[in-house]
This record gives structure tokens, sequence and C-alpha cells, in this order.
């Protein structure tokens, strides 16, 4: 067995993004002028995420980062001669949605880049019909290793579409990072693993079992929920009647907050430890005041602690959107910026305009962009990941999400 090694990098206790409102409006029907551009020629950026139903709030934070982004870079004439604007797509959380509106972007010429979607199912059933397209996608949010690195990443990664790419970093480094926090931080060394069955829940759940036994940690349990359902008193009688000291969920925020509280009322007072999707202000509204004390990992550094991101966050408050930029707006915006800064090297290596093949352009370009960006530095490996390794532990305290530790997991 190979060590591994978690190296902590700050333990500041700070509120989230999370609780950030502002007031203004948004353009409901999805779709945004992006402000004044650089004239010429017109680059749609296409969005797609759960913009209503109970993934939304996550869903609404991509779809506006990802239109300041194209908004900052109208105002600068970023890409001389080039007005980019954002066609947003709802996939309300569905794979099937999801693979609907791919073909709908494809088919809008104007569209040289995609960002989303939020949850990795639905990135699995549009990859295909971006890739025939040669149509370059930028996830902020997907996390499961085998949409980049193939499904026997295990043991033998293979990139299977060279149009996709994410700015998240993978399950394969998420749940073992949780994992070492939990035995080696929070001493807990008895688990019961539920799940959500999902693509995402499923495979973050794996990962952190794997890492968890491997440390010396007991599965003292385990379960699968079904995503449709509110009424988790059964699981819930389960794990108290289990012995554990902690409860693991892959899942996401709509089940785990209620999950989370029906566990404690069953009398089991022990945390839930989840992925980034549960990180959400909607979990604290969702669990209530059981939910204080529960665990969550999350891509990255948080926004609020990065100096790169200080500009991201005031220009998000100025211009007004009414939603929170939430987990992925730091992400979501260096996505659709990553999308800029290919659509620019095309442009400059064609004499100031697109070629006819754009969109493969496109995706080539892509796999050598390198920047500074909100999150941090934006580039890509081979497998279109990011080489951004860092994840952050956060905890519910006095009704918010804080800072508990953050750090680079290695393997």
């Amino acid at each position: 067995m190979r060590q591994r090694s978690l190296i902590a990098i700050t333990a500041a206790l700070a509120a989230g993004a999370l609780t950030l409102t502002a007031c203004g409006s948004r353009d409901d029907d999805g779709g945004s002028d992006s402000g004044n551009g650089g004239g010429g020629t017109t680059v749609v950026i296409g969005v797609d995420a759960p913009l209503t139903g109970d993934l939304s709030a996550l869903g609404l934070g991509i779809k506006n980062s990802v239109d300041l982004a194209a908004k900052t870079a109208n105002k600068e004439k970023h890409v001389e001669g080039i007005t980019f604007k954002v066609e947003a797509l709802d996939d309300q959380g569905q794979a099937s949605v999801g693979q609907q509106n791919a073909t709908k972007l494809v088919a809008n010429k104007d569209v040289l880049g995609v960002v989303g979607p939020l949850n990795s199912s639905v990135g699995e059933s549009m990859q295909k019909v971006f890739d025939t397209a040669k149509l370059v996608e930028v996830s902020p949010a997907n996390t499961n290793p085998a949409l980049s690195q193939g499904v026997d990443w295990q043991t033998k990664k293979v990139r299977p579409y060279k149009s996709y790419f994410r700015t998240a970093t993978t399950d394969a480094i998420q749940g073992p990072f949780a994992a070492q926090y939990v035995y080696n931080d929070a001493k807990k060394k008895k688990v019961f693993v539920i799940d959500d069955k999902k693509t995402y829940g499923a495979g973050l759940a794996a990962t952190f079992t794997e890492e968890f036994k491997k440390l010396g940690g007991k599965v003292v349990g385990t379960e699968h929920i079904n995503p449709e359902s509110k009424d988790f008193s059964a699981v819930a009688t389960k794990v108290k009647n289990a012995g554990a000291d902690v409860v693991y969920y892959g899942g996401e925020y709509p089940q785990a907050g209620p999950l989370s509280k029906q566990i404690k009322e069953a009398g089991a007072k022990i945390p839930l430890v989840g992925g980034d999707g549960i990180y959400s202000a909607d979990f604290i509204k969702l669990s209530g005041a059981a939910g204080t004390g529960d665990l969550a990992t999350s891509v990255g550094a948080p926004v609020e602690e990065l100096p790169s991101a200080k500009e991201f966050v005031a220009n998000y408050k100025n211009a007004g959107y009414k939603e929170a930029y939430e987990a992925y707006g730091g992400y979501s915006y260096d996505s659709a910026w990553a999308i800029i800064e290919a659509v620019k090297k095309v442009v400059e290596d064609n004499d100031g305009k697109l070629p006819d093949d754009a969109r493969a352009k496109v995706v080539e370009a892509m796999q050598n962009v390198s920047f500074d960006g909100v999150t941090g530095k934006v580039s890509f490996d081979e497998f279109g990941d990011a080489t951004n390794k860092q994840l952050t532990v956060y905890s519910v305290k006095d009704g918010a999400w804080g800072t508990v530790k953050s750090g680079t997991f290695t393997g």
C-alpha cells in the first residue's frame, strides 16, 4: 500500500460564499447579452446546469459566474473583434435533459464552448454529443474520475473524450481526502456509509470507503437511499443500531439535509460528512439545528481566503445577481475564462478572425490553456483534469459553513 499524506495549509474559520446575497435581477430566459463587447463576431458560451428544482442554488451560481466572465471579457475587449454572449440551459439535474441540451447547444453554430454541467451523471450523458461535434466542455463541478480517465481509471487510465475538461478536482482525491480528515483529525473510527446510487454519490462513497479501511477504520454499515425520497427514518434507525460514530454520505444536499436531521432524531448524535454536493447554504436550511457539527469537503480553497478571488467577489456583488455564487462560482468563472482564453488563442493564430473549424481549434487550444484564475492556477493535465488538487474541509457552526482545514492530497 502506498502511503498517502494530507498537507494542511490553513485552519482559518470563515463565513463561506454561501451566505453572500446581492440585490438585482437576472435574465429569466437563461440568455444574456453579457454587456458591451469588442464588436465584430459573436461567440456564444453555453451553460448547462440545474436552473430550477432542488439543485438550482448551485446551478444559478454557475450561470451567474459564467455571465460575469463574459461581461468582463467584453468590457476589457479581451479578445479583439469578439463579443461573448451566454446561452444558459436548464438540465433540472437530469441526465436525459442534459443530453437534449447538449444537442441544442451543438446546433447553435455560434457556441464555441460550454460550461457545465453540475452533476457527473449529467456530464456522462453529454460527453459523446459534444465530442462528436468537437465542441469543448469545461465542467466546474463534475468530480467522478471516470469522465476523464475512463471506467477502469483505478487500474488503467484512458481518456475517453478529448473535448472534455474540468476545473474541479476528482473524487479519486476528494473521497480519500475526507477519509484522512475523518480518521486522523476527527478521530472517528466507525463509519456508516450511505449513498444515493447516482454516478457522483456512489463513486464518492466508494473512494472514501476504500481509503477509510486502509487507514484502519471500520465500516459498520452501508445503505443506499432513493434520491426521490425525503423519509429516511428506516436508514436513520439502522445508523443508530450500528453504533457508528460518524456517517459518510455520497450524494447532494436536498437529501443530505433531511437525512442528517432524521439521524439525530433517531438518537444517533453523530456528525454527517459529505462531499461538495452537500456544501451549500441550503443543506443548513434543510438540516436545521441538527446540522451543527456536520462536515463537507469541497474542491479548492475557500474563495474568500484567496487573494486571487477578491476582484471576482467584489465584481459579483456589484453586478447585482440575486443568487449567491455558491460552491462553484469561482470554478465556473475560471471555466468560462478558459474558454475565452482558448478562443483568444485561436483568433490570434488566424490573423484576428475565427477559422472555419473554430470548434476543433478551440478544443486543441484548451489543452494548453494556462492562467492565474479566481481559484488559483488554471491548467489541465493529459486527461483534461484540473492540475489544482487542493480541497477544503468545512463544518457547520452558528448556522453557516466555516473553514476547518485546507490542503492537498497526494497518494
